[in-house]
Formats: C-alpha cells, structure tokens, sequence
C-alpha cells in the first residue's frame, strides 16, 4: 500500500469516528431534551391545589368554592327563629321559626346539584354548582372559582295583584339567582370569598322596582382550633335594583363546630330568610333595631358511591 492510499485510510477513520461522536453527541441532547419535557408534564401532572378552603359547601345562608365529592350525599337542616327583640311576647324569637331541608349530591368533583324546601312563604329550590377553577398552591392560579345557578318556586297561596282581576300566572311563582364564587386560602386559618350575584325576580311593581336585584357578596372563616372556627358574611345590594322597598343588607356571624361525620353550626342574623332571593333581597329586619335572629345549621354527608381506586 502506497503511501497515499494509507492517508486516505487515515483520513476516512477521522471523518467516520467526528461523524459517530457528532451523532452520539446529537443523540445525548435530543435525550436530555426528552428528559427535561418528561419533568416539566411530570411537574404540571403533579400540581397540588389547595384544600378545605371552606369546611362545607355553604358559609351561613351563601354557598362556598366547595362541592361534594362525586358520589357524596349532603343532608342540610337548616333553622331560624324569630326576632330576638320582641321579648317574651314570642320567647324571644323561639315561637316563630323558618325551617329549610336540603339534599345535595356531588355527581362529579367539579359539579354539585341540590333541592330544598323552605317554610318560608312555602319555596323550593334547586341548584347547580361547577367548579371552574382550582388555587394551586405553589404559584400558578391564585383562586379558586366556582358558578352557581339556582331557581326557587312560590308555592305558597297565591298574592292578591292590584288590578284585582288580574291573573296570577305560574311564571310569576319563579325566581332565578345567579352567582361567581372567587375563594383563596390565605393560610391554614383563613379564608376569603367574594360573591358577585344576580336576582332576577319574575313579577315585581315594576313602576319603581327593578326585576333584576345585583349584589356583592363577601363571606370568610377564620379557624379558631382544630374542630372550631368563625365564619361570617355579608351581602351589600346595590342602590337602585331592589324588589322590595325597606329591605336591609343580610349579615350573619356564625360558629362552626365540627362533629364526626357532621358539622354543626350556630349562627345569628337578620336575615329569617334562607333562599337567595330571600336572604339577599328580601331581608326587612335591621341589626341596627336590634331585629336578628337566632339559628342553626346541621350538616351530615353520606357516602352512597364508593369510588375505584
């Protein structure tokens, strides 16, 4: 072999072996790239989210961020007595009393249904709650939104309208509320929510009433120890959209106590009403006059759909 030939045998090894080192090197950053996408979708499949923003799905009167797990049944019984001032006339307030009855269920995680009954001027009521959003708890998003839509009929006698031969149709019988719910955890005590909301009243004096009533809502829990917290609410209804002329804005203070399987809570408010359209835009009673109301709520879930792990 001559000595050309042998430098172009040299050569080819050099070009072949720069070629292999080049594909091997090609190689390792084509699996470093692999790599850092499976940590990055691993991360993201990973995310944590907060939980037990609210202890239940309702603060007081007002729904919370939370819904029912799927399969998980909720029955609600929920009291109010008369006004605490009229003295001994009624046993301060213990003669006159509201009762409401409510079956909720979680048909997913994200989206809760309910009925319920009121004694109240004779209202039911249902509900449909879906989760839109989680608060993630490292960065990401900072709350937690939900949206409620629910729909109450009067059942009860129907009113006397003015012109008095005017008819009482059964549309008139409807109300509808609609609410966003924006939640955050702050910390392991505290939680905040803001309640936007809509009222739409089917018949109203319409000469100087409106049929849509808009409020704002802001409701909190303050955890006071490991089974106790206070929890608290209030609903500012705009000037100019109320229904009912002489109505007040609906606060409630309330203890929560957890039991087992249960939660029960004590509350005091001047709102006798437990509907949405009660409560935010019919309360007549004042905290100022002294017009409030004792009251409680029980809570207790049931698990009728065990889950596959």
């Amino acid at each position: 072999m001559n000595k050309f030939a042998i430098c172009i045998l040299f050569a080819l090894c050099f070009v072949c072996q720069n070629a292999l080192a080049q594909i091997d090197t090609a190689d390792n950053e084509l699996e470093q790239e692999i790599q850092l996408q499976e940590k990055i979708t691993h991360h993201k499949a990973k995310k944590q989210f907060a939980s037990a923003t609210f202890k239940t799905t309702h603060l007081i009167n007002s729904q919370t961020v939370e819904n029912l797990n799927e399969g998980v049944l909720d029955l609600r019984i929920l009291h109010r007595f008369g006004v605490i001032n009229n003295g001994a006339v009624n046993f301060f307030g213990m003669d006159n009393a509201t009762t409401k009855l409510a079956l909720d269920y979680g048909i997913k995680d994200w989206l809760m249904v309910g009925l319920a009954h009121s004694t109240l001027n004779s209202e039911d009521d249902g509900f449909v709650k879906v989760k839109l959003l989680k608060q993630e708890r490292h960065g990401g998003m900072p709350f937690t939104v939900s949206a409620l839509t629910s729909m109450s009929i009067h059942t009860g006698p129907a009113p006397l309208l003015i012109p008095t031969d005017k008819v009482y149709y059964f549309s008139n019988r409807l109300y509808f509320a609609n609410q966003i719910l924006i939640a955050r955890k702050f910390n392991q005590k505290f939680s905040l929510q803001i309640m936007p909301t809509m009222v739409h009243f089917n018949l109203v004096d319409s000469t100087h009433l409106s049929n849509n009533l808009y409020a704002i809502g802001m409701g909190a829990r303050l955890k006071l120890s490991g089974r106790v917290a206070l929890t608290g609410e209030y609903f500012y209804t705009l000037p100019g959209t109320q229904s009912l002329t002489a109505t007040y804005n609906s606060f409630s203070l309330g203890i929560d106590i957890e039991t087992g399987g249960h939660v029960f809570q004590l509350l005091i408010t001047n709102s006798p009403g437990i509907t949405e359209r009660t409560f935010i835009g019919e309360t007549q009673d004042s905290w100022s006059k002294g017009q409030l109301h004792l009251g409680f709520n029980i809570s207790r879930v049931f698990t009728l759909k065990k889950l596959q792990q």
